[in-house]
């Protein structure tokens, strides 16, 4: 019996299946996959968590707590696959004053895009979701985008089938608009 464990571990050892200390390439290779993978996992950010293989983008919606068609847009936005934090205040003339939307972009709820590697933008109002995704795939030197006042039609506001065209902008820290996406 001595004899033949000395020639199994012979040949392991000529296949280079054994180590000097005795462990197996193959746990040793494990074990490194497996150390390798949790420190990735425990130094990616959470906005890189994906959901169907792309990347879950974040939004922080501050909107007051007596608009519904919000609460659609909101719906709309999780349905493109955002994670969203809903942000019910009293005070949106703050909200907007604190985060420079111009006077000429802004709706009824103000929105932060934390788009994973990307700047943070803000969104004001009733903006398509493929709006969105486009500014933070484009990153666009830009403070935000918006669909100024309440376009019937848009996402959340919708009237049966009522569509009016409107036009989504991008504006600047310095209040320049700029026509970013027409919508029918």
């Amino acid at each position: 019996m001595l004899k033949v464990k000395r020639i199994e571990l012979a040949l392991a050892g000529k296949q280079g299946l054994l180590n000097r200390g005795g462990l197996t390439v193959w746990r040793w290779a494990a074990g490194l996959v497996l150390a390798v993978a949790l420190v990735l996992c425990l130094t990616v950010p959470a906005q890189a968590q994906t959901l169907g293989g792309a990347a879950v983008l974040e939004l922080t919606v501050y909107r007051s707590p007596t608009c519904r068609c919000c609460g659609h847009w909101i719906d709309h936005m999780k349905a493109a696959g955002f994670a969203v934090q809903d942000v019910v205040t009293d005070d949106m003339v703050a909200i907007k004053a604190r985060y420079g939307v111009p006077d000429d972009a802004a709706s009824c709820h103000t929105a932060i895009a934390h788009g994973g590697n990307s700047s943070d933008y803000l969104i004001e109002g009733h903006v398509p979701a493929a709006d969105v995704q486009r500014l933070l795939s484009e990153q666009p030197n830009v403070l935000g985008i918006a669909a100024p006042g309440m376009p019937m039609g848009s996402p959340g506001m919708e009237m049966g089938d009522r569509v009016d065209p409107y036009t989504v902008v991008s504006f600047t820290q310095a209040g320049t608009t700029t026509a970013f996406a027409e919508h029918p």
